[in-house]
């Protein structure tokens, strides 16, 4: 039986923590930044965790589990 391939754009983009949840940066952080407020700005930066309904998907593509 062969490897199983983790996707590329998946382990760019994600990252597992210590406890098993996945942390994902927030979207609307790259461009057109000028009608953003400072505040809204600095809360894109930091990371979240990747919603329940979408854990099963990114763990696929990154080939985490069963």
């Amino acid at each position: 039986m062969p490897k199983m391939k983790t996707n590329s754009s998946a382990k760019k983009r994600f990252k597992l923590t210590g406890t098993g949840k996945i942390a994902r940066k927030n979207a609307y952080k790259s461009h057109i930044l000028t009608k953003m407020s400072t505040k809204r700005k600095r809360a894109l930066g930091h990371t979240s965790l990747v919603s329940k309904a979408d854990m099963g998907n990114v763990k696929r593509m990154l080939c985490i589990g069963k």
